[in-house]
């Protein structure tokens, strides 16, 4: 610096004294300028040419991403010792987010491999047209990385919405519960609701306790901002016969027309129904000798049981196959293995393999009636339904089908369930237990945070998105206040993950007509805005 300011001396000097003042300026300009010139000296002094430049997600080294055609959004690792920059095509930023665009490396020489990682967020926006390509070029010194981008698109020919469009359009569901699926013992009359009425189909759905449904009750639930209703089914007290002497199964016609008539209430009042079959699975009552929870995860029945299966789908599908989009099947409600464990079982049990097999023969046998069912939206769920451990995601497998983007996940979450149910009564020698969680903490948060998270990292790896067919905090016992703020909080992480849920009943008095728990209702709906 000294030589230059003796050059410009110099030369002002020749100039004569008329440029003396210019020296003055200039050399003032000069020193403002040196902080600037040194620290980039600087910088570059210390900083040295990037020796490795890899990107990684959830710690492998990738060059590609292919996403499903539903917004997307992930984490990506940049594992670089020297400075670093992102970029995506001009032309492409209207759909490719990625923030930061630039960052620091680490050394090297520090050994620590997390030390060396910076990390950028790609949000890919929903796709509504074909499949579509991009790339994000990662560059550090003279390195330089591409990651491709190539997310999947909506068919043109598909007369049935995406997944992706369907989830996107749901507000919030409601379960019709404790009506079309409620079965009583007909055979030991050892269930612990003892219905009377002429036996036919008014029988079967009010013992449970519900009115008959009428187009009122469904109109009333829809117009409180459900857009979505779940109407569960249990389809064993209606198939006629004896099953171990028959191959046929038929399904009683007064009860499918029944099925029907409901269905088409909520569908005509301009929502979307899902129709399942209900406690044709779950846990078996010891004390009933009737085909209750005949489907189970059992190997040992698979061929078996999948004949009786395959036979009820194809009768249900066959049945609505002309239904357009507004109608969703849904595999099976909480399937459990053959001793009928709520426990889900660890990693690799054959139990897993059974329910992969099973909702396999589900989609085939439903495309195979033809019609809408080609494309219709079909849900599938995990052992027991759970979504609160990893086994049963992880072990999980998509099901082939003709169509892409048909298919979404359904779990149920009543999570915790010592706070959304009552967890106290008396165990067998007369003590009393209460494990009820009574107020909703952060502790409570937390474990509804890794359920949510369990679930995106999941569907994320079989491109497909998912919802809470069942969910609430349903023991009316706890603090309304208290349930609000459940409420409150799932309402928000549903519009976080871009989801929703469906409340297991209660907060309408379908025999009244009155909402009794509107202070729920509008703790959801105010949470999703």
């Amino acid at each position: 610096m000294k030589t230059i300011k003796n050059i410009i001396s110099k030369s002002m000097t020749r100039a004569g004294s008329s440029l003396r003042v210019l020296e003055g300026m200039g050399f003032a300009l000069l020193l403002l300028a040196l902080p600037f010139i040194a620290s980039s000296c600087s910088d570059d002094d210390k900083s040295t040419p990037a020796s490795v430049l890899t990107i990684s997600q959830n710690g492998t080294n990738i060059t590609e991403l292919n996403l499903s055609l539903g917004e997307s959004t992930v984490m990506l690792s940049v594992n670089t010792d020297g400075n670093w920059t992102a970029s995506v095509p001009d032309a492409d930023t209207t759909w490719v987010h990625i923030t930061p665009h630039a960052g620091y490396g680490w050394e090297v020489a520090k050994g620590d491999t997390a030390n060396r990682m910076s990390f950028v967020k790609l949000k890919v926006d929903f796709n509504q047209s074909p499949a579509r390509t991009s790339a994000i070029t990662f560059k550090a010194g003279g390195l330089e990385q591409i990651v491709a981008i190539n997310q999947k698109g909506i068919s043109g020919n598909d007369p049935i919405e995406s997944v992706w469009t369907m989830v996107q359009k749901l507000k919030l569901g409601y379960n019709l519960g404790n009506t079309l699926e409620s079965s009583h013992d007909t055979v030991t009359q050892s269930s612990w609701f003892h219905p009377k009425g002429p036996g036919d189909w008014r029988t079967w759905e009010t013992c449970w306790g519900q009115p008959v449904t009428t187009p009122e009750i469904i109109q009333a639930i829809v117009n409180q901002g459900f857009n979505i209703i779940r109407v569960p089914v249990s389809w064993f007290p209606h198939i006629d016969g004896d099953w171990s002497q028959s191959d046929n199964w038929t399904i009683n016609e007064e009860w499918m027309s029944r099925v029907e008539e409901v269905v088409k209430m909520v569908t005509d009042a301009g929502a979307y129904c899902i129709l399942n079959v209900m406690h044709d699975v779950g846990a078996h009552d010891p004390s009933r000798i009737d085909n209750q929870c005949w489907l189970t995860a059992d190997p040992d029945k698979y061929e078996a049981n999948t004949k009786i299966y395959q036979k009820l789908w194809q009768q249900i599908a066959t049945r609505f196959r002309n239904y357009d989009d507004k109608l969703i099947f849904e595999s099976f409600n909480e399937i459990l293995d053959k001793n009928y464990s709520w426990t889900a079982p660890a990693a690799g049990n054959d139990a897993y393999k059974v329910i992969n097999k099973l909702q396999q023969d589900f989609v085939n046998v439903v495309r195979n009636t033809g019609g809408n069912n080609e494309y219709r939206n079909l849900a599938i769920t995990t052992y027991a339904a759970t979504g609160n451990t990893d086994a049963p995601l992880k072990d999980l497998v998509l099901p082939q089908d003709t169509h892409e983007n048909h298919i979404y996940l359904s779990i149920h979450s009543y999570d915790p369930y010592n706070f959304c149910s009552n967890n106290a009564g008396k165990n067998d020698d007369g003590t009393e237990y209460d494990y009820n969680i009574k107020v909703f903490n952060d502790d409570c948060k937390a474990e509804i945070d890794a359920v949510f998270a369990r679930l995106k990292n999941r569907t994320y790896e079989l491109g497909i998105p998912f919802i809470f067919g069942e969910f609430g905090a349903i023991d009316e016992g706890k603090e309304m206040a208290e349930r609000v703020k459940y409420a409150t909080y799932l309402g928000s992480k549903f519009k976080e993950y871009n989801t929703t849920g469906l409340w297991w009943m209660g907060l309408l008095n379908r025999s009244a007509g009155t909402w009794y728990e509107d202070a729920i209702v509008s703790a959801l709906f105010e949470a999703m805005k």
